[in-house]
């Protein structure tokens, strides 16, 4: 499970987030890719969007379904 006080400081505010549990497998980025981006210096993604319509929180919340390590949270 994400821990939002571990999360990077790239995530742009709000309730989605990456923490420091990401291993860049890049599934975010191919389920969401208008909402996470990946840190390619670093090694990691990160949120760059928050969602605002349904069909856009639907991406994000498969996006977080899809992480193999949980490191995507809703809690922001």
């Amino acid at each position: 499970m994400a821990d939002k006080n571990n999360k990077f400081q790239q995530n742009i505010s709000g309730k989605y987030y990456v923490d420091d549990q990401c291993i860049a497998c890049d599934a975010c980025v191919m389920e969401a890719p208008d909402f996470f981006e990946m840190n390619d210096d670093d090694g990691h993604a990160y949120v760059k969007a928050q969602p605002q319509t349904p069909d856009q929180i639907e991406e994000c919340e498969n996006a977080l379904a899809g992480c193999p390590v949980d490191a995507i949270g809703s809690d922001g």
